[in-house]
């Protein structure tokens, strides 16, 4: 099985795994925000040193394609993409809410019971979403949403649904008393990149290095500061 470095850093998790035959080595995380420009490099170092592995015996290097922060991505793709140029290996990418949904699948019990509903904040009342079974295949397109009383009215009319992610919080307050709803707390972390990267490995899987783009779905939106300088 493949030795493969894997980099979430799609939310406001940074995180970094070292991961070999499906097995954790090494992993270093952080849940502060917009530490991603300051930690990220670091940890990759930290994880290599302490499992004692050069990058250049690294079978492939994972990172979290989005959606996500706009920066965030930016700076873990530019990362993913130096040491994949550096090292001449191939690159994988993972979808950020799949990834969440393998976290959520692995803490569930009666698991086969559920379809699972990550959910990523997208400001204001709007998430990113999709929905997932409980193998972590996707059964709807990735999107970003409204939320209100009528969010995932259909699947809950026939289905348990388990939702999780920094973007939950908002629908609680429509769904919480729906019996079919359930509320659980996953945060982001690279450790649940690693069987989706093994896949897309043994299926090489792996994107263009030079013209690799993250997957934003909406477009960036600079906001102006209220602060005044002078």
């Amino acid at each position: 099985m493949p030795l493969i470095l894997c980099m979430e850093s799609a939310a406001e998790v940074c995180s970094v795994v070292l991961a070999r035959d499906g097995k954790v080595l090494h992993v270093r995380s952080s849940n502060g925000e917009r530490e991603h420009a300051t930690l990220l490099a670091p940890y990759v170092q930290s994880v290599l040193t302490e499992s004692k592995i050069s990058p250049q015996n690294l079978d492939a290097i994972a990172v979290s394609k989005g959606p996500g922060s706009y920066t965030s991505l930016r700076i873990g793709v530019s990362t993913a993409k130096g040491l994949c140029y550096a090292t001449e290996k191939p690159l994988i990418a993972i979808g950020s809410l799949q990834s969440l949904a393998m976290q959520a699948i692995e803490i569930t019990p009666n698991v086969a019971d559920f379809i699972f509903c990550p959910m990523m904040d997208a400001r204001r009342m709007e998430v990113y979403t999709a929905l997932f079974d409980a193998s972590g295949k996707p059964i709807s397109e990735v999107s970003a949403q409204a939320v209100d009383e009528n969010f995932c009215s259909e699947q809950l009319q026939k289905n348990k649904v388990v939702f999780f992610g920094s973007g939950a919080e908002k629908c609680k307050q429509f769904l919480e008393d729906n019996g079919n709803a359930a509320f659980i707390d996953v945060k982001p972390s690279a450790t649940g990149m690693i069987k989706l990267a093994e896949d897309a490995y043994s299926q090489k899987n792996f994107e263009d290095v030079a013209y690799f783009e993250p997957f934003y779905l909406k477009d960036f939106v600079a906001l102006t500061s209220k602060k005044k300088l002078f």
